[in-house]
């Protein structure tokens, strides 16, 4: 039996992407606590990798950061990034989470954030943010306009943890907030409703061989070329691949990993369609004289502002093939792509400098380990299904636990913050409820 003592009018937010931001500003303004929980070393989640959004164009740092800060700002809101929940106990009113804090290797009221530290730092890795595409240092905030814009030490890649040498970043930190000694810490946390935004992977292209992800250097994923083509990215906005001279030919291949029965993936990822528009519209803004082609099996342009959008970029020259490709190979200096055009009735052969491929959403790989903490099921797709998709679309079957964000379907910016939304005021009436005893 769960005591008055025991309820507690405050909200628990898993993922601190812009689903998990919404709904914890959403929360937090309704007068509630919020404990924001994120596993990366800043907010932010896939939407700070973008470039521009579609169909706007607007660009997407220049939406999200403010949120960013208005969460770093908000008084109701405890922030703890670097962090992840271990456990989850009770019922709804009165959740107990265990939340591990991840050792930095930082002092987090000693840092200013100068970065004097990221540029001594001798040891570059690949980032995870630029998808590989670029590198980080081992110490690293893992991009200029992280929330909160204090590093995190990579002991698995720092020399001093790997070979008991180096400190460099010690020795130049101005104010002495290198912290070698600083150990995990584990606090709980009570709350009386729980949101998890724990949003979505990418779908690995090396499970599609034949389409040469990993084998060539100029076949990218869509998040790849999002990094390569993004002001913030390590090239600053400049489409060049490294050991390709010049690149006129780009090819597009759509539902990479989605609508794909053959690999287990055949829900349709929904953002494929509009964000292969708007990235070969990019290629076209940056590169004028390039020959830009499109692979698609169909167009679902369906939201607000989408079908024109699509219109304006096939204005543009954009050349829209309906086919699947089957493989791609290299002839020469350039990539083949070979596809049948399903209106020509043909097989084609269409010569490439880069390859985009326009890889899906699919369900995070540790969603098993979530969903066994927070006792949620999950769709057939793989996704973390709703109480009823219809009457109950945020509500999990655990009461008190609700879902915003990618982490239960695929969907794009927009329908995100509008589920993120609902999910917020599901869990503002269970605080209420909890706050009037």
């Amino acid at each position: 039996m769960v005591s008055r003592a025991d309820r507690v009018p405050a909200a628990l937010v898993i993922g601190a992407g812009i689903a998990g931001m919404q709904a914890a500003l959403d929360i937090a303004d309704a007068g509630f606590k919020v404990y924001l929980v994120e596993r990366e070393p800043s907010i932010g989640g896939r939407m700070s990798q973008l470039d521009k959004t579609f169909p706007t164009l607007d660009c997407s740092s220049c939406i999200l950061t403010p949120k960013m800060v208005d969460v770093s700002r908000h008084s109701n809101i405890e922030l703890m990034t670097y962090s992840e929940v271990e456990s989850l106990e009770g019922e709804a009113g009165a959740f107990c989470a265990r939340v591990r804090k991840k050792a930095r290797y930082v002092n987090f009221e000693a840092c200013t954030g100068c970065g004097v530290c990221q540029q001594k730092c001798p040891k570059r890795v690949p980032s995870e943010f630029d998808m590989a595409v670029g590198q980080r240092k081992a110490i690293y905030t893992p991009f200029p306009q992280a929330v909160p814009n204090v590093p995190v030490i990579d002991r698995e890649n720092c020399i001093w943890f790997q070979r008991g040498k180096c400190r460099v970043c010690e020795k130049f930190c101005p104010t002495g907030a290198i912290d070698y000694d600083q150990e995990d810490e584990w606090v709980s946390v009570h709350v009386g409703a729980v949101v998890v935004a724990t949003g979505f992977d990418p779908f690995d292209p090396t499970r599609k061989p034949e389409l040469g992800w990993g084998q060539y250097p100029n076949v990218l994923s869509g998040l790849e070329f999002e990094r390569l083509v993004s002001a913030s990215g390590p090239t600053a906005g400049k489409i060049e691949i490294e050991g390709v001279d010049e690149i006129k030919d780009v090819v597009f291949i759509k539902c990479v990993g989605s609508r794909d029965r053959s690999i287990g993936n055949p829900w349709c990822s929904r953002v494929c369609c509009m964000y292969t528009a708007k990235q070969a519209h990019l290629v076209h803004d940056r590169l004028p004289d390039a020959n830009v082609t499109v692979f698609y099996m169909d167009v679902r342009a369906f939201g607000k502002g989408f079908e024109e959008f699509y219109d304006r970029v096939r204005a543009e020259g954009i050349i829209y093939r309906r086919g699947n490709p089957s493989e791609i190979y290299k002839r020469g200096d350039k990539l083949i792509v070979r596809a049948e055009d399903t209106l020509l009735g043909r097989t084609v052969e269409v010569p490439a400098d880069l390859v985009v491929l326009a890889t899906g959403v699919q369900p995070r790989a540790d969603a098993d380990q979530v969903a066994e903490m927070m006792g949620l099921a999950f769709s057939e797709d793989g996704f973390f299904a709703e109480a009823h998709p219809e009457l109950r679309p945020v509500d999990t079957q655990r009461p008190g636990i609700f879902l915003a964000g990618t982490c239960q379907a695929p969907k794009d910016i927009p329908d995100t913050v509008a589920q993120a939304k609902a999910a917020a005021a599901r869990a503002i009436v269970k605080l209420s409820r909890v706050r009037e005893g």
